[in-house]
């Protein structure tokens, strides 16, 4: 019984250093990675006052030719990132474009209001996305029908304005809860963490552990499908 016992315990033990030792190298290699691109594809990060400072001319330099800034949030947040990020970002040479963090607890026109106050018409090169998301929203749950009513609402006033289609980026969560239809024009941001996504879409969130130079921490890596914006986006550089 001993013996057996003692086996027992070394098996436990290998497979213990055998998980740590997978564990350590998935965090080495995950951050690193990049997935290959086709024809036409280049590679982005989206990003917050969550980030802190960026040096955006070292991001560049990482083979990294785009980025969404968060601009704003619900009728009244506004990122303090926003400005300085979009004004270096694009004196770094990158395509920048702006992102709003669509809540279920304000009225999409004031949503819309504040959205545009702060990435008026013309400020960045690519159309502008919506980020909706349970995770991070207020603890309201309105009705189906009311988040559609309000979030058409914000599509249409952003639409109207800038006059290009907005691009959505949908949580799973939020899908689940609720099945938006009849909004916008289908250009999806998708996430799916290192496989890339099956369907239609535009963007792809990767995922969110890249280790970019020039930012400190973690940030969501995006692949984009450059070639699918040409002529849906106004000055957009080939």
């Amino acid at each position: 019984m001993a013996r057996k016992r003692w086996r027992w315990i070394t098996s436990v033990a290998v497979l213990a250093v055998v998980g740590a030792v997978g564990l350590t190298g998935w965090h080495v290699w995950l951050p690193g990675y990049r997935p290959a691109l086709h024809p036409g594809e280049i590679y982005g990060i989206d990003v917050s006052d969550h980030q802190g400072p960026i040096n955006w001319r070292t991001v560049a330099r990482s083979d990294v030719a785009f980025a969404f800034v968060k601009a704003t949030e619900g009728s009244t947040y506004v990122d303090p990132e926003f400005a300085p990020d979009v004004a270096q970002a694009r004196s770094a040479g990158l395509l920048v474009g702006a992102y709003h963090f669509f809540t279920l607890c304000s009225p999409g026109a004031s949503q819309a209001a504040n959205f545009l106050r702060i990435a008026p018409p013309g400020s960045t090169a690519l159309q502008p996305a919506v980020d909706l998301e349970l995770t991070g929203n207020c603890s309201a749950r309105p009705r189906l029908s009311e988040v559609q009513s309000q979030l058409s609402d914000f599509v249409r006033r952003v639409e109207a304005a800038t006059k290009q289609s907005m691009i959505f980026y949908i949580g799973t969560s939020f899908d689940r809860r609720y099945p938006i239809q009849g909004v916008g024009t289908g250009l999806l941001w998708k996430r799916s963490i290192l496989r890339r996504p099956p369907g239609s879409w535009v963007i792809w969130q990767v995922d969110g552990f890249a280790h970019i130079n020039g930012i400190t921490g973690r940030v969501d890596l995006d692949v984009m499908k450059r070639d699918d914006l040409l002529g849906r986006v106004r000055n957009l550089p080939r």
